[in-house]
């Protein structure tokens, strides 16, 4: 019986690791697709989502230490995820104390 558990940990553990696999995998090639797809609204001229307005205002508002409130500014602005509108954020913050 003991066996049976042994292989059956296994068997899990190797189940685990190659759905991290393929998820690590997918993620390496939805973040190509992006990289293309932003390169493609470029060349056809998709404005961008961002206007200078906005720009400025996130800009205040990190400048007043609000990074929470142009978090939500960006997300409201763009209908982008938690995760992109905090990256983008930290972006704008990394640039602005250089």
């Amino acid at each position: 019986m003991d066996d049976l558990v042994i292989w059956g940990i296994l068997g899990a553990g190797a189940l685990l690791m190659s759905i991290i696999s393929a998820i690590s995998q997918l993620r390496c090639e939805l973040a190509r697709v992006n990289n293309t797809l932003n390169k493609i609204a470029k060349q056809v001229g998709v404005p961008d989502e961002v206007t200078a307005d906005i720009l400025n205002e996130l800009i205040s508002l990190i400048a007043e230490g609000k990074n929470i409130k142009a978090i939500k500014r960006y997300r409201m602005v763009t209908g982008h995820g938690l995760k992109e509108s905090k990256e983008y954020v930290d972006s704008l913050t990394s640039e602005i104390i250089k």
